[in-house]
């Protein structure tokens, strides 16, 4: 905030396009998921720099990281912000929601009294909002002419300096290993909050059944079921994003089995019990089984972090993938818990 600038309908907020070191560390903690669901600006009209009436009028959602993006892509020049209530959530998302929709761009307008503050009539819209408006009602009820920029932020000045038309480029949405590894952190902390709590159970149950001592039991098997549960996470919340492309299948629960099977295959020779008795046997194909589908799971929540996927598919996908992953989920254990008791 650098103030406020007085307009028509009275003060409106003043932000500068220069992110400030609390900008930036505070998108950091966001990109850990610390104090993600909170990482909001208020809703409501904003003055970028010092803008006139005849500035354009950019719209985002209220996602701070959204909003930083913005605003910093524009390096000095001004511009209106008008920030959609999203509830803290990307344009992309909020626009499958319904949260960046219609109603709520209306709604903004008028509260906003942005009729008053600019003497054109025309709303620029990320790309990746076009899901949750319809352009046409907007102009209905505001008069104001919804047009869509660019995918990206920082093409924003030279679509203005086309006079608001794309190249192909700005219309293509390319998701390189750099914005997928930019996603990992919270991805991989999410699953961390399950797996952390998990990991001392599963320790602790190692060492029941077999013939040897409680702890030795606990360190040798639970120990290796810790390491096969963590790598499963790694598979699916790390590997799996940053090797997209190149896994097989199109569906992100495959992508993930694949990665998973992979890393099975590198751990399990490398830990846990030796030898080919029948419970080594069974104690590595269960968490071989466990592994894949700890990584198909995660690797289908990272849909939600993909703009190429959609509502419908992610939905078909579930009701097949999820039943399966169920399925050998408890195959695993099963085998797991044969290991322990056949001597």
């Amino acid at each position: 905030m650098r103030g406020t600038l007085s307009t028509a309908v009275g003060p409106v907020p003043q932000v500068s396009s220069r992110l400030s070191r609390t900008d930036r560390w505070g998108a950091f903690r966001a990109r850990w998921g610390v104090g993600r669901m909170h990482h909001a600006v208020d809703s409501g009209l904003y003055a970028l720099n010092d803008p006139g009436p005849e500035d354009p009028v950019l719209v985002t959602a209220d996602y701070k990281l959204s909003f930083d993006h913005l605003r910093s892509a524009f390096a000095g020049r001004p511009a209106w912000i008008l920030a959609l209530n999203t509830e803290g959530i990307n344009v992309w998302c909020a626009a499958g929601k319904g949260t960046f929709g219609t109603d709520e761009l209306v709604r903004q307008v008028a509260r906003s009294g942005l009729r008053n503050v600019v003497k054109h009539r025309t709303l620029i819209l990320p790309q990746l909002g076009g899901p949750g408006v319809a352009a046409h009602e907007v102009r209905k009820r505001t008069e104001f002419r919804a047009v869509y920029g660019p995918i990206r932020a920082r093409d924003l000045p030279a679509f203005l300096d086309r006079g608001l038309k794309a190249t192909a480029a700005m219309r293509r949405k390319t998701f390189p290993l750099t914005e997928r590894a930019v996603l990992v952190p919270v991805e991989l902390v999410g699953a961390l909050k399950i797996a952390l709590p998990a990991a001392p159970a599963l320790f602790l149950i190692g060492g029941l059944g077999g013939s040897g001592a409680y702890w030795r039991g606990a360190v040798e098997h639970g120990g290796f079921a810790v390491i096969a549960l963590f790598a499963g996470v790694l598979a699916g919340a790390v590997l799996t994003p940053l090797l997209l492309p190149w896994l097989p299948g199109r569906a992100f629960s495959l992508k993930g089995l694949a990665a998973g099977a992979g890393t099975a295959a590198l751990v399990t020779p490398l830990f846990g019990p030796q030898g080919l008795s029948l419970p080594a046997l069974l104690e590595k194909g269960g968490w071989s089984l466990l592994i894949m589908v700890v990584a198909a799971f995660l690797g289908m929540n990272f849909t939600g972090a993909s703009s190429y996927t959609s509502l419908s598919g992610v939905r078909r996908e579930m009701r097949w993938a999820v039943p399966l992953q169920i399925g050998f989920g408890i195959l695993g254990l099963g085998l797991w818990a044969a290991s322990r008791l056949a001597v």
